[in-house]
């Protein structure tokens, strides 16, 4: 209104001729614009008449609506209006809108079998029009009634697709008490729905080192047969590739590290009493301590059994320094381990 207010009507409308014996025109686009000038007190409208049709004018104007993608409400109007005022058939409506029978079909039951409060809730963006033609359309078929209570279950529970269409099957293949049931509790059948939980991101990262792990084996199964038709480029290129999965492990390995460390509680060394008593116990309590090594060696040896597995006959063996057990010990401590 402001702008036909300020600048006048700048488009004009679009009408045909009427076919009936009253004559006139019948309007095809415009009817914002003459309602607008209306308000405003302007009783002339500047239109152009297209020379065809009232039915040949809604088609042509609905493939031209480029600017704002018409809604399934909106298509399901202008097809009722085709097959009931104009008589054109399924078939025709399809051709004619260059669309599958079924797409038609779709459109028409969404406004000629769903009662007005459910297409209410589509035009209010309360149930999107996919849902409402794909599973109410079927039940309201059936039941009216059921129809309008499902409508109410989409809505209140804000069902997405799937959820529409979980609660849609159970009533469907269900008995009568079941689809009762089903209507009166849908938030207890939706919880019984849910799928399990995602896997975690720590079982995530223990299926990827494993798959890393398989690659790895692969990959060394195929090195004796791949090497010998290799030239030095390849191979050389092989080993920059090696090196950066290596430093890519071992930035891994690090951090895990360090999450350990974080993880240790502090040792007993820094409040284990046996610890502190040994450390300022009175020199006089060692002086017996050649004696009682003298004693030892005197006595009978002591065997030591070794675990199946061992390598070492004695109680105190070498750690390698590639074996992980080997700095066990030393993580997040700063002196000897008690």
């Amino acid at each position: 209104m402001a702008s036909l207010a300020d600048s006048g009507q700048q488009t004009p409308i679009i009408v045909v001729a009427d076919d009936t014996s009253s004559g006139g025109y019948v309007v095809i686009d415009g009817y914002k614009r003459i309602a607008a000038l209306e308000r405003l007190g302007r009783d002339t409208v500047e239109a152009t008449v297209w020379a065809m049709t009232e039915a040949e004018a809604l088609l042509l104007d609905s493939s031209l609506r480029l600017s704002r993608r018409e809604s399934a409400l909106e298509q399901g109007w202008l097809l009722a209006e085709m097959e009931q005022r104009f008589g054109y058939s399924l078939e025709q409506l399809a051709q004619r809108f260059d669309r599958s029978s079924s797409w038609v079909s779709r459109r028409l039951a969404l406004v000629e079998l769903l009662p007005e409060c459910i297409q209410q809730q589509v035009r209010d963006g309360k149930i999107a029009a996919q849902v409402a033609m794909k599973y109410l359309v079927p039940i309201a078929r059936v039941s009216v009634q059921d129809c309008e209570r499902m409508a109410a279950v989409f809505a209140h529970c804000r069902c997405d697709a799937r959820q529409a269409g979980e609660l849609y099957a159970a009533w469907r293949d269900g008995s009568r008490l079941v689809r009762r049931r089903i209507l009166d509790a849908p938030e207890l059948f939706l919880k019984t729905q849910q799928k399990p939980t995602a896997p975690t991101q720590a079982a995530a990262l223990q299926r990827d080192l494993d798959v890393a792990a398989a690659i790895l084996h692969r990959i060394s199964r195929h090195l004796a047969e791949a090497l010998p038709q290799m030239n030095a480029e390849q191979q050389q290129q092989a080993l920059n590739r090696i090196e950066n999965a290596q430093r890519e492990l071992e930035r891994i390995a690090h951090r895990i590290g360090k999450e350990q460390e974080n993880n240790v509680e502090p040792g007993a060394t820094n409040h284990d009493p046996g610890t502190e008593c040994g450390r300022h116990a009175d020199t006089r309590d060692r002086a017996g301590d050649a004696a009682i090594a003298a004693k030892r060696a005197q006595g009978p040896a002591i065997e030591v059994h070794r675990h199946p597995g061992d390598s070492s006959a004695g109680e105190s063996r070498t750690l390698a320094s590639t074996d992980p057990r080997a700095f066990d010990g030393l993580q997040g401590e700063s002196g000897a381990s008690p």
